[in-house]
């Protein structure tokens, strides 16, 4: 490929993972395609918004990263790049959504069957993001929060996900 005329979309999407960290890769490449998700966004206030939505996962940036979109219509759509880093063995989780203005940082990891993001907001608001009950074709995903120095967590936001392809 002439790498001056290839589009944005050819250098930015990769066939695969890159072929130094494809071991690594799994932790997250399991997601790869196109999901849909039952959602449920819990308010501080207590109220609760139910919609259903949309996922797409892909390989990115030569295989080095995955990124996503995540949409649920009126509430948000963003995307998150997730690198594997070699030097502590983890992932960098970095959300943006331009719908909302809410953009975060995590670090991701295995934990059991489980995966645990965890980060904090510009605020100084520890987050949690965990994907459970991961199968081939479904995964559970619990966003949090804890303003308590993570003694207690808040939900914030559950999603039933199920494969299309």
């Amino acid at each position: 490929m002439n790498r001056s005329a290839a589009s944005l979309a050819e250098l930015l999407f990769s066939d695969g993972p890159a072929s130094d960290r494809a071991d690594k890769m799994g932790l997250y490449g399991w997601l790869i395609g196109a999901w849909e998700m039952d959602a449920v966004v819990h308010a501080e206030d207590g109220r609760t918004h139910a919609g259903r939505g949309e996922i797409r996962f892909g390989w990115a940036l030569e295989g080095r990263a995955i990124q996503d979109i995540w949409s649920l219509p009126g509430v948000f759509h963003g995307t998150t790049l997730r690198i594997y880093d070699p030097g502590i063995d983890a992932w960098h989780i970095i959300w943006s959504d331009p719908l909302r203005q809410y953009y975060t940082r995590q670090i991701g990891r295995a934990q059991g069957p489980d995966i645990i993001q965890l980060g904090k907001t510009d605020q100084g608001v520890a987050t949690r993001w965990r994907f459970t009950d991961i199968a081939p074709t479904s995964f559970r995903w619990f966003g949090e929060c804890s303003t308590d120095r993570e003694a207690t967590w808040r939900l914030q936001s559950e999603f039933a996900a199920r494969r299309l392809t």
